[in-house]
């Protein structure tokens, strides 16, 4: 997903890489907070997220940044380290084999082209069916584009961070998995067109 958000590639950067800004643009509804451990300073720092769907119930991820390229480049892998339902405690500590990120092209009036990706070409067969091959989550990827494009113009506009997107409705999302069959990963990376 890709759109063109009126700030500087700096500016977006500094709000990404500190991952408890992250449930504020969550455009999923299943963020809940983000342990603050300082900004995201390069490839190997971890970040931890509480999470919540309704088909999990609440559980905790910790992502491990893959990519880090200062105003430029972040992407994260999440591992699940803690879960609510007993059926998913094997799965603690396995990465799963997909990335989430943000890459950020600045232009020349001064605003930037932020892309958000989500690349499942390494995780399991299973996954990528249940996920669609990252279709699934097209529309909280734009929401969240559309959330992080509000959160920089209120806060050019000197309104404090979150004050609009603290009222917005949460939508609970229902994750379906079954890891029934595992096979090799066909790479996959959902983008659409800009605003």
């Amino acid at each position: 997903m890709s759109r063109r958000i009126d700030a500087s590639a700096e500016r977006l950067f500094a709000f990404l890489a500190d991952p408890t800004n992250h449930p504020a643009i969550d455009g999923s509804g299943m963020l809940r907070e983000a342990e603050q451990r300082g900004p995201i300073a390069g490839i190997g720092d971890e970040f931890v997220v509480k999470m919540h769907n309704d088909e999990m119930g609440d559980y905790e991820i910790t992502s491990h940044v893959v990519q880090y390229e200062l105003n430029r480049r972040l992407s994260w892998e999440p591992v699940l380290t803690a879960a609510s339902r007993d059926e998913d405690q094997a799965e603690l500590g396995d990465r799963a084999g997909h990335r989430w990120g943000f890459e950020l092209t600045p232009s020349d009036d001064g605003s930037t082209i932020v892309i958000e990706t989500f690349d499942c070409s390494q995780a399991p067969e299973w996954l990528r069916k249940v996920l669609d091959n990252g279709k699934r989550w097209t529309r909280d990827m734009t929401v969240t584009l559309e959330e992080l494009d509000a959160t920089m113009t209120l806060q050019a506009d000197g309104t404090q961070r979150g004050e609009r997107l603290r009222s917005r409705p949460v939508e609970r999302r229902t994750v379906t998995s079954s890891p029934s069959s595992r096979s090799s990963a066909v790479r996959t990376e959902v983008f659409t067109g800009t605003r």
